[in-house]
């Protein structure tokens, strides 16, 4: 994806979901966190986002301009209208969140360890390839992002199983060339 494509899909959405304030939590929100993010971390063709003040409103979104729909087929990505629990990352996250603006339009973007930290919790493979790429890079700390995991509430969420796959994609990502 490129910056471009994600002030699209932000004007789209803004537009849906009469909201000019977006929260991105997907890994493209990258592209507004660093001015020049690496080309291996751009591989995803879908913004993660909801509306900050009507997060329902995601729905709208997802079923505008969502996976399959006519924008996606037109241009090549798309919007996922997710939710404020879709990506988990420690209570105080909005702290350390920073504000990008579009236009009119305004995009919450969290810091960049309590988004790997939601790729953490989440552990795809797509997750894994992405945390292991910002490892390997040297964008993310893992002493942060355990520090950031041991914040999270350990009646939902397994701290110990966390912290061994993050220990997991550092290994791999000192292993890779």
């Amino acid at each position: 994806m490129k910056l471009d494509e994600l002030k699209h899909v932000l004007r789209a959405s803004a537009a849906i979901a009469s909201e000019n304030s977006m929260v991105v939590v997907g890994s493209q929100a990258i592209l507004l966190l660093m001015d020049e993010p690496p080309e291996s971390l751009l591989v995803s063709r879908e913004v993660d986002l909801y509306p900050a003040l009507h997060p329902e409103r995601a729905d709208l979104i997802d079923g505008a301009i969502g996976m399959h729909s006519s924008f996606h087929e037109t241009f090549g990505y798309f919007a996922d209208g997710v939710g404020p629990e879709t990506a988990v990352m420690p209570a105080d996250w909005m702290a350390r969140a920073s504000l990008h603006y579009i236009g009119e339009i305004t995009a919450i973007c969290p810091e960049l360890h309590d988004l790997t930290v939601s790729k953490c919790v989440a552990g795809r493979e797509k997750d894994a390839d992405f945390v292991r790429e910002l490892l390997k890079l040297g964008l993310v700390s893992a002493e942060t992002l355990r520090e950031r995991v041991a914040m999270l509430d350990t009646k939902k969420y397994s701290l110990t199983h966390i912290q061994a796959w993050i220990e997991r994609r550092q290994i791999e990502a000192k292993a890779a060339p």
